[in-house]
């Protein structure tokens, strides 16, 4: 098994986390988009979209979509579970997970990309949406941080996949966009102080 790896993407991150809170030593093959190594006829072999990451499995089987290779992880390496315990609580996980997904990963994907200098000759750039969207990641900051009110993470009292994802969104936002958390959020900030100092925030 290994994990091919675009190091700045937080998708990426959020697989490079989820595997180390598993403790897992799964070898990381970088892949340089820059270059275009993954548009490369052996790569595009395992994923036709060029994207990463990407798990490759010993049988051959490549699992793209972080998402998609964290659930697998799960299912093979249940502890910790990242996903939730019994039914209700996998479904708080994942409701929360995809608002994580939707209300901050996405859009702070989104204003990089109609942006970053790095997209100016692979998409059709509109700043005026990464003006919006920079905006209502503004609002969902505010709601998040009433949403976390007397709890110690984001789907309830243990850290999981949701953290994980939201952790990546504020990470980007801080080194790409200069997007940080205001100082008078109490309940993020307290919770970004958090997940922060967990060992594998760095991974």
């Amino acid at each position: 098994m290994k994990l091919y790896d675009l190091p700045p993407s937080p998708n990426a991150r959020r697989v490079r986390i989820f595997i180390a809170e598993k403790g897992l030593d799964i070898p990381v093959v970088p892949v340089d988009m820059m270059t275009g190594e993954n548009q490369s006829e052996e790569y595009l072999a395992k994923n036709p979209l060029g994207k990463m990451p990407l798990l490759e499995l010993d049988d051959g089987t490549c699992i793209a979509e972080s998402a998609a290779i964290c659930r697998y992880l799960e299912e093979m390496n249940p502890e910790p579970p990242l996903f939730g315990r019994d039914a209700v609580d996998k479904a708080l996980v994942d409701m929360w997970h995809r608002r994580m997904e939707f209300e901050l990963l996405i859009p702070m994907i989104t204003i990089f990309v109609h942006t970053g200098e790095m997209w100016k000759d692979r998409v059709t750039q509109i700043p005026e949406l990464a003006e919006v969207t920079t905006k209502n990641v503004q609002g969902r900051m505010e709601w998040l941080n009433q949403e976390l009110e007397g709890k110690q993470f984001i789907a309830g009292a243990d850290y999981t996949v949701a953290d994980i994802t939201a952790q990546c969104a504020f990470v980007m936002g801080k080194a790409a966009l200069g997007i940080r958390i205001p100082e008078g959020l109490n309940n993020l900030n307290d919770w970004w102080a958090r997940v922060s100092a967990r060992p594998t925030a760095r991974a």
